[in-house]
């Protein structure tokens, strides 16, 4: 099975879903927001399989710093081009294996799906 995670290397959440799938055994590519971008399709197609809302972190600090206007009536669209500007904006980690896509990390959901 081919797994994927998606991220910042130096988040905390990110360091603990890597450590989890190391302790497993499960051999995994890791791909850095900061270093290769997510493209707006990818952005697109995690979206539809898990909705925009859950995809973009709210609460982090590149939220917090945008200006007023570029926080405030989000849609969809505007959702993925704020995600695509910024990276740091997309919740951590996005994990891809066997078509399906998880955001967040949950040790149960991560364990029944690997």
């Amino acid at each position: 099975m081919s797994v994927t995670i998606h991220g910042i290397r130096n988040c905390d959440t990110m360091k603990r879903a890597r450590a989890w799938l190391e302790a497993r055994g499960v051999a995994y590519r890791f791909r850095d927001y900061k270093s290769e971008p997510p493209s707006r399709d990818e952005l697109a197609a995690w979206a539809a399989a898990v909705g925009w809302e859950k995809l973009i972190n709210r609460a982090g600090t590149t939220f917090r710093k945008l200006p007023d206007s570029e926080r405030t009536g989000i849609d969809q669209g505007r959702a993925l081009a704020l995600m695509q500007a910024h990276p740091s904006l997309i919740r951590r980690p996005v994990l891809e294996t066997a078509g399906r896509v998880l955001v967040g990390f949950d040790e149960s959901v991560w364990a029944a799906l690997l």
